[in-house]
């Protein structure tokens, strides 16, 4: 009998930890966003946005905010010009990674204060030859990243844990119904 629960326990949560979501929503919808797919785990802020001529993603890392710009018809990278963005009147030059295509910010001040939970409305001016652009886009910082990091990790291994926890006590359940058949006989 013992035996019986003990199986379709372990069956069950071991279908509970198959199904968790990984690249699917709790409905069954696929989901395309990088901070929402089965990388979640490892999920950092993004921000994207864009205009009639440009468009631009944006990560927000441990060292730096690195924002890709292209052009919005052809995707063509803006590997030329400069790039600055505005956050709640600080300003900041983006350093251009001509190798990766990104340019960089690092400015300590900016970084703090991207880091703090919410929304961040961002202004980006872009100018590119003759070309300039404001570019503006709002980076979602939700409330465990860049806090403790274990958030997202926690998330998506908790039925493998659940599941460790119910074998454990099982296995504790077994050894004293066999010390005590034991001590019986």
């Amino acid at each position: 009998m013992i035996r019986q629960l003990f199986l379709a326990l372990l069956l069950s949560l071991a279908c509970a930890a198959h199904a968790g979501p990984g690249a699917h929503g709790p409905n069954g919808e696929h989901l395309d966003a990088p901070a929402t797919t089965g990388a979640a785990a490892n999920a950092q802020p993004v921000i994207e946005a864009n205009t009639e001529a440009f468009e631009l993603v944006g990560t927000l890392a441990t060292d730096e905010l690195s924002v890709l710009v292209d052009r919005y018809v052809t995707n063509e990278p803006v590997l030329s010009g400069t790039l600055e963005v505005e956050f709640n009147g600080i300003k900041a030059q983006g350093k251009l990674h001509a190798d990766f295509g990104d340019y960089s910010f690092t400015d300590e001040k900016l970084l703090k204060a991207l880091r703090q939970p919410g929304n961040h409305a961002l202004v980006f001016t872009l100018v590119a030859g003759n070309e300039s652009d404001l570019i503006e886009g709002t980076l979602k910082v939700a409330a465990d990243q860049h806090a403790h990091g274990f958030g997202a990790f926690g998330q998506a291994r908790w039925p493998w844990v659940v599941l460790l926890v119910a074998v454990v006590l099982a296995v504790a359940a077994w050894r004293v119904r066999r010390r005590n058949t034991h001590k019986k006989i």
